[in-house]
């Protein structure tokens, strides 16, 4: 690695950048090459050679005068009109209206400018692109396939919810009452249906057949409170209990995750406060599931469908949004109030009184939080509030499931709660 280093030193830029230049070319060339190497020679607009020589090319004209670049634009209009003459006899003769391969011509063409001008990084990146784009046609005929009208609408929510309204919205108190910002609060809505979208994504289009285990993985990134009722009911239809058990314990271990996440992206302070009890929590849990996965003993009936899990609908909807932010108000005016009045003891009981309700309003209130109020007091309202959710999910989990999943929930669950007290308590000290 040194000595290839200090050979390069010696060499001009420019010859360097040559070899770069040409390098790259050759590489989409053959990339061009391999991904049609079954079809007719005289059909193709080139491969290997042409591609190397249209990158030489470019790099000859745009060294010329990298000033006014007016001889590499030239010869870029001579390239685009030879491109629309061969695109045109194409579609007369073998009527094949692709142009992928005249655009990467194009793309092929421009390397020496961007080899010139751009980080290196960036030149690199889009010839990944250029060549993993080229490969998968396939995959992305089929994934394209997947999408309905629903799921551009969906995208397009996401997109103006965080790339348009929040730019917009003013970063000053709401009220003396509510001390968070217009801004604040509309970020924790876009965090929130962010994590939640990326888990609707992965489990609609990445893994659709999901089964037991791979449904509470990510129905936790999701809600680990609506993925232990839907497998809790689900226990009754599906044969293995012990599987179904661990998807719970799991789904709890991505709760774990996805609010450390959001502390980390609110208060980096509380954040790394939270770390260690929360690697605990997630190492403890994923114990718990993989004991249940190895020792718990089910009886199994391969005849029924293991493949119906539904772990969320679409988490952009509007009423979705809308009960998060009542919430999130709710919850901002309530833990004020409450903290004035009563101080910590009072924040301790809210915390408890939460887990029934969607935790994260209450606490992505308390990361955003200008109260005056301890760290310690917020980190042990964190930590209650998902003991309080904990049992929550227990009593869900007994009262919709089967049987056979009751007991193992108990110990499952009383083990995280217990440790969740123990935390609250070393946390207090």
């Amino acid at each position: 690695m040194n000595t290839t280093t200090e050979i390069l030193k010696y060499l001009p830029p420019d010859i360097v950048r040559f070899m770069l230049v040409t390098l790259f070319s050759l590489l989409v060339g053959l990339e061009q090459r391999r991904h049609h190497i079954e079809e007719e020679m005289e059909s193709l607009f080139g491969t290997d050679r042409t591609f190397t020589l249209i990158g030489i090319l470019g790099f000859i004209l745009y060294v010329i005068s990298p000033q006014n670049l007016i001889p590499f634009l030239a010869g870029g209009s001579v390239i685009a009109v030879w491109l629309a003459i061969f695109y045109y006899q194409k579609i007369q003769t073998k009527k094949k209206f692709g142009i992928t391969s005249l655009v990467i011509t194009l793309i092929t063409y421009c390397f020496a400018p961007l080899i010139y001008t751009q980080p290196h990084w960036l030149v690199i990146l889009i010839i990944v692109v250029v060549l993993v784009i080229t490969e998968i046609k396939e995959t992305l005929f089929k994934f394209s396939k997947t999408f309905d009208n629903k799921e551009f609408i969906t995208l397009a929510k996401f997109l103006v919810v965080a790339g348009v309204i929040l730019p917009l919205l003013p970063d000053a108190p709401i009220s003396a009452e509510i001390n968070i910002s217009p801004y604040k609060f509309w970020l924790a809505i876009v965090a929130v249906s962010g994590i939640s979208y990326f888990s609707y994504l992965l489990k609609k289009f990445v893994f659709p057949d999901s089964g037991i285990i791979l449904t509470g993985i990510l129905g936790g990134i999701y809600s680990s409170t609506a993925t232990t009722i839907i497998l809790a009911r689900k226990s009754k239809e599906l044969p293995e209990s012990n599987k179904v058990v661990a998807a719970i314990m799991l789904a709890t271990t991505m709760m774990y995750l996805r609010i450390f996440l959001l502390a980390l992206f609110f208060n980096k302070e509380i954040a790394f406060r939270l770390a260690l009890p929360f690697i605990l929590f997630c190492v403890v849990s994923s114990l718990i599931a993989v004991y249940f996965i190895k020792f718990l003993q089910y009886k199994p009936q391969p005849q029924l469908d293991m493949q119906t899990i539904t772990s969320h609908n679409n988490p952009l909807e509007f009423k979705t949004a809308l009960v998060f932010a009542a919430l999130f108000i709710f919850f901002g005016l309530i833990t004020g109030f409450i903290n004035k009045q009563y101080g910590t003891s009072g924040i301790n009981v809210l915390s408890f009184v939460v887990g029934v309700t969607d935790i994260d309003p209450f606490i992505l209130n308390l990361f955003q939080s200008k109260w005056n109020i301890e760290i310690s007091v917020l980190l042990m309202a964190v930590v209650n509030a998902i003991s309080s959710n904990n049992l929550l999910k227990m009593l869900y989990g007994i009262s919709f499931g089967s049987k056979s999943i009751r007991l193992p929930l108990i110990i499952g669950f009383g083990i995280l709660i217990l440790l969740g007290l123990l935390m609250s308590f070393v946390i207090r000290f």
